[in-house]
């Protein structure tokens, strides 16, 4: 990739704030920059958000959300299906922008551009597919009447890891239930946020309804957004820790929350495990996105009869990873996002060492420019060492070994965390208790990536709460309701109206047409209702059962009636 391709796609990124469909600059003027973790150079300098600018962002979703709620489904669908497309064709300056802020290897850059771009298509698809649902209580004096509405204005709060994915995993069925929102990127990665807001504007969608605040103040910024009562979700994806601090602050107000927060995950490989298959799927589960993602697999569990072999085959393979700058031909690991993360990836290794842990590989910081740390390889890890009990966020395997079943799953279940994790068998029986028994929201079965638009994403314990994808993310943005309304038929009997010119109207058996009862209902029946209701058969059904009621005939006196005569009040009885 040429200087000149990246200075060409960086010129292209807007790098101020974007509220009620406007750029514009910081209160104050104040700006901050965003640099290339590869060599430590100035990408771009980007308007940093005070709290005034947050508040006026979260004015502006407020006065465009009645009209945003009011937009027909099909009209929000059609506006993130044609921002997936102006996403896909512009697929190589999206992926070097993220490789260029996050220092992740263009090709998983590319792929995080079809993952992320994904959920604007899904959600397209169901923005149309918000339903409810219509009946009869079950004592028969009413209808029940259950719809899903937008919670209205939310605060997204997206990390710096997977800066399209994030970002767009919250956009999208937050648009497309209906709600606006105020967006706070990762002060490390706002670029690709900031575009995608671009590309989201040229896609038609409504200024207003979308607004991003890039901050290097996220405290400030976040206060008095959460402590205005106009708010009514807030959805974040970070560490455990913020997530906490953030609850409290939505607890005075009692705000919908999603909470995608940290991760320890489990990777059990059982004796009678596919080898190959495993040695892949912890490649994809460590070393993807430089192992700086939530679900990346933080502890390899591994039966001590094949330990060794597993150990064996994986060092090689990560021997051969070349490490580099993402925009190198052929790189697999890229440098971590700053020099906070070596130091921290550095400190677990050497805890683990100091405990007796066997370095097989790599092992401390890559000398040079950018914030490197060389591909690593532990082996008998120490019950007690951090490594186990931290998240790692690096590109870093800890093995330790098991014995029995049992064993797995108490090691695999020890720590407070439940997003994710993978397990590797060829016992189908085995691979079906470890669905039940392992204590996380989300499992690989001889698989090493798991995540998918269409599947709902989220975990257990401290991992947080909520679920983003599939069918279940759009209702993380909808308010459920419910509404009563009397019996559509609970009128009186009343005179036949004069003769229909429309022509005869079958008689309810049992019943003359001069006695059958009249609805005074002004409420119609919803659009496919039967023509004669329940509360009309019960009526019915009672006065048939009088000993002084005759059964109707053809000669019986009274206007005959056709299917389509309602009468005034909409129903038919």
């Amino acid at each position: 990739m040429s200087v000149n391709d990246e200075s060409e796609v960086l010129q292209e990124v807007p790098t101020g704030l974007f509220i009620g469909g406007e750029w514009r600059d910081a209160t104050g003027g104040g700006r901050f920059d965003v640099t290339d973790p590869s060599t430590g150079t100035t990408l771009a300098s980007v308007a940093d958000a005070s709290a005034a600018d947050a508040v006026a962002a979260l004015d502006a979703a407020v006065a465009a959300q009645d009209e945003w709620a009011s937009t027909p489904p099909r009209r929000r669908g059609e506006i993130l299906r044609t921002a997936w497309q102006l996403i896909q064709d512009r697929r190589d300056d999206l992926a070097l922008l993220m490789t260029l802020e996050m220092g992740k290897p263009l090709a998983e850059s590319v792929g995080e551009v079809v993952y992320g771009s994904e959920f604007f298509r899904w959600f397209s698809e169901e923005a149309v597919r918000i339903t409810g649902r219509y009946g009869i209580n079950p004592e028969g004096t009413g209808r029940t009447i259950v719809s899903h509405l937008p919670v209205w204005p939310c605060y997204l709060i997206t990390p710096w890891n997977f800066p399209l994915a994030m970002a767009t995993r919250k956009i999208a069925p937050a648009l497309a239930a209906g709600c606006t929102v105020v967006v706070k990127p990762a002060e490390l990665t706002p670029l690709t946020t900031l575009m995608t807001a671009s590309i989201l504007a040229e896609a038609g969608l409504p200024a207003g309804v979308l607004n991003v605040v890039p901050t290097t103040s996220a405290a400030a910024v976040s206060e008095p957004v959460l402590a205005d009562p106009r708010l009514r979700k807030l959805s974040f994806t970070g560490s455990t820790p913020v997530g906490v601090k953030l609850l409290q602050q939505a607890a005075p107000n009692v705000l919908r929350t999603s909470m995608e927060l940290g991760g320890n995950a489990p990777f059990v490989v059982f004796e009678d495990a596919d080898l190959d298959a495993a040695v892949e799927g912890a490649l994809l589960a460590k070393f993807r996105n430089v192992g700086e993602a939530c679900t990346a697999a933080n502890r390899f569990i591994v039966h001590e009869s094949v330990a060794d072999e597993f150990a064996d085959r994986l060092t090689e393979r990560v021997r051969a990873m070349p490490v580099g700058r993402g925009t190198d031909e052929g790189v697999r690991v890229g440098p971590l996002i700053n020099a906070a993360a070596v130091q921290k990836a550095d400190d677990l290794v050497r805890d683990a060492v100091d405990r007796g842990a066997q370095v097989r590989l790599g092992g401390g910081p890559v000398d040079g420019p950018g914030t490197f740390y060389a591909p690593t390889v532990l082996d008998r890890v120490d019950a007690g060492s951090d490594i186990l009990r931290k998240e790692i966020f690096g590109p870093v395997v800890a093995i330790v070994r098991f014995t029995e079943e049992a064993d797995a799953v108490r090691i695999a279940n020890d720590t407070e965390y439940g997003l994710v994790s993978y397990v590797f068998t060829k016992d189908l029986a085995r691979g079906q208790r470890m669905v039940e028994r392992l204590l996380t929201g989300m499992m690989g079965l001889n698989v090493g990536v798991i995540s998918n638009a269409s599947a709902p994403f989220g975990g257990v314990k401290q991992s947080g709460v909520g679920r983003e994808g599939g069918f279940e993310g759009i209702h993380e943005y909808l308010s459920t309701k419910y509404t009563m309304t009397p019996v559509p038929c609970s009128g009186t009997p009343s005179p036949r109206p004069a003769a229909s010119p429309e022509g005869p109207d079958p008689a309810v058996p049992g019943l003359a047409p001069a006695t059958r009862p009249r609805c005074t209902s002004r409420l119609a029946p919803p659009r496919g209702a039967r023509m004669f209701t329940p509360c009309c058969r019960q009526m019915v059904a009672g006065e048939r059962s009088s000993p002084n009621l005759k059964p109707a005939t053809a000669t019986d006196s009274g206007s005959p009636r056709t299917r389509g005569d309602r009468g005034a009040s909409g129903c038919s009885a």
